[in-house]
């Protein structure tokens, strides 16, 4: 996975996203929404934000921030926004999830939907949702990982090798990905059709680290 090969990959996808991955990944966006217990005022990250299926789920007292990698798909959410009437959305811009451009402690919570399998380093996502993200915000996840269920492991690790192709890594591990990044998961619990997804959610008290021995990416 990379940059490039991520933004190519969703600008094919742009036009049909929608239908094919809106309502069945729904539930998960609801599920995220419904956590946050949002209260007046705060401001919302939403790393990867796609078309903005999401946006219209949040109450209109916060603000919203979305980024994506994909102008394509952003496109879409600001058609949404427009034609929703969503003014709490107040940015969305076309960024690097691994490099953000926002200062330190700027936003009270950071919500990544569908994205941790993306994007080609999950540790430098986490560093930098850990650097944007207020001290004790919360920080959370949604994202399909590699089924512990034999047959459906096995075929997601046979289709491991098309992940560029995807555009998701479908053997994409849970375990791997909490070690890796050091996040102190308070809850975890599955949700969409067949408990396909997960949902995570972690408090932002660790601070985040520069991963210097990462290659550097593209700019934002």
């Amino acid at each position: 996975m990379d940059i490039r090969t991520i933004e190519q990959t969703y600008r094919r996808y742009a036009r049909f996203y929608d239908f094919c991955f809106g309502a069945v990944f729904q539930p998960g966006r609801k599920a995220i929404v419904d956590r946050m217990l949002c209260r007046p005022g705060e401001k919302i990250l939403e790393v990867g934000v796609g078309t903005g299926l999401s946006l219209p789920l949040y109450p209109e007292y916060v603000s919203v921030t979305g980024i994506d990698i994909s102008p394509d798909m952003l496109e879409q959410a600001e058609a949404r926004k427009k034609r929703r009437g969503l003014d709490n959305v107040v940015e969305l811009s076309v960024m690097n999830a691994e490099d953000m451009a926002f200062a330190e402690d700027s936003f009270d919570k950071v919500v990544a939907m569908y994205v941790a399998s993306v994007v080609p380093y999950p540790e430098r996502l986490v560093d930098e949702m850990r650097r944007v993200c207020k001290p004790d915000g919360q920080i959370i996840f949604v994202n399909h990982f590699h089924s512990r269920n034999r047959l459906v492991g096995g075929i997601e690790s046979l289709l491991a090798p098309l992940s560029k192709q995807l555009g998701f890594r479908p053997d994409f591990s849970l375990e791997r990905f909490i070690g890796e990044t050091g996040l102190d998961a308070m809850n975890m619990h599955p949700v969409n059709v067949f408990n396909f997804c997960t949902m995570l959610e972690a408090r932002n008290n660790k601070p985040y680290s520069c991963t210097n021995d990462l290659p550097v990416l593209a700019g934002r």
